[in-house]
């Protein structure tokens, strides 16, 4: 299967901007113009790297971390790739503790808030503060 890279993108979910980003980048590779004046042509492994590197973002890893996981696979070196993961689990746990701390905060400013008391709202007076 060959597709143009505008059809690479709306099969990989992305933009055009973004496959040649990802291009600059090394993520994904260029292929030669047939002739030297066609249009590129790619395929579906294309497809796959595309969304690899997609799901990966979604997973929070860095393009840094995408590239060496990308280089990974050729090599398949799974204590690698598990640190990464793990070292990616880590950031994702510190990012939850903020939030959950964040979200307790402001469940009880919220419920000061609905108490009643006098004085200016414990929100905004908190906000202003910090």
């Amino acid at each position: 299967m060959s597709m143009t890279i505008a059809k690479l993108a709306e099969a990989g979910g992305v933009g055009v901007e973004t496959v040649r980003y990802y291009q600059r980048r090394g993520l994904l590779l260029e292929p030669a113009r047939p002739g030297g004046t066609g249009f590129r042509s790619y395929g579906e492994g294309d497809v796959r790297r595309l969304r690899f590197i997609r799901q990966a973002q979604a997973a929070g890893f860095t393009l840094d971390e995408i590239g060496e996981l990308l280089a990974l696979d050729a090599t398949e070196d799974r204590s690698r790739a598990r640190e990464l993961a793990r070292s990616r689990i880590a950031a994702l746990d510190a990012s939850i503790a903020e939030l959950i701390a964040a979200r307790q905060a402001l469940a009880r400013l919220a419920d000061e808030c609905g108490s009643g008391s006098a004085g200016p709202c414990p929100i905004l007076a908190e906000f202003e503060e910090s």
